[in-house]
């Protein structure tokens, strides 16, 4: 049998408190340095800004919104990923990783080319019947996750983000954390970006605008898909 505890030993239920604490302000900290850093992401211009902003001002709050949350659900694909090792596979199957930026690019001129054919289309501003608001809301929200997938450097970024803040990997309750916290902040910015011009006064000088306003925004989408395309490479 063993001697009692010396003096200066913690008792095992107080050593195993301490390392709990421990570990979660360690959770803590790993989330607010991921949340900083995918934060300063999310709210760079690229194809996602332009797309909902165009959604906003052309097809109104709902379906700019629902554009948000497809963009958030695209988050939330791209971290599960990279927290499952996407990267991994992408740099063992380079050829994976090409064609995914090629169809990716492909998608972007797609859209892009869409909105500039229909520069000159007049703007329906009827709701319609309540089936095809249900559709129309369903495409908004497809496109806002088409859109988000379409690079799928994100899926690397996000590992990179994951392996630099988690370096000892995770555990669920904090890979369910992180998945909830992409989905906060992406949503979350595009809301809030969906919900400003998608005001009167925004959307009235769209209105004045749009054969110009749909080109621009066409052309910047065709341009980050051809760029997005030729930049495919190995990872």
């Amino acid at each position: 049998m063993g001697g009692p505890e010396g003096p200066n030993e913690d008792p095992p239920t107080l050593q195993l408190h301490v390392h709990n604490q421990e570990s979660s302000l360690n959770d803590i900290l790993s989330l607010a340095g991921i949340a900083a850093a995918l934060a300063l992401g999310t709210v760079s211009p690229g194809p996602s800004f332009v797309m909902i902003a165009r959604m906003a001002v052309a097809s109104g709050r709902a379906e700019g919104l629902a554009a948000s949350v497809g963009m958030g659900l695209g988050g939330i694909s791209f971290t599960i990923a990279a927290l499952l090792g996407l990267q991994a596979l992408l740099l063992a199957v380079p050829s994976l990783y090409l064609a995914l930026k090629l169809a990716g690019g492909v998608y972007l001129v797609y859209i892009g080319f869409c909105i500039w054919r229909g520069a000159r289309q007049p703007l329906a501003m009827a709701a319609g019947p309540a089936g095809e608001r249900r559709q129309s809301l369903m495409r908004a929200l497809l496109q806002g996750l088409g859109t988000q997938l379409a690079n799928p450097k994100a899926a690397i970024i996000y590992a990179s983000i994951f392996a630099a803040f988690l370096p000892n990997g995770t555990t669920l309750p904090l890979g369910l954390a992180i998945v909830a916290l992409v989905f906060i902040l992406e949503t979350g910015w595009y809301t809030l970006v969906a919900l400003t011009l998608s005001a009167e006064k925004p959307r009235q000088a769209y209105l004045r605008g749009k054969p110009w306003i749909d080109r621009a925004a066409g052309g910047v989408m065709m341009a980050l898909g051809v760029k997005l395309a030729s930049s495919a490479q190995a990872v």
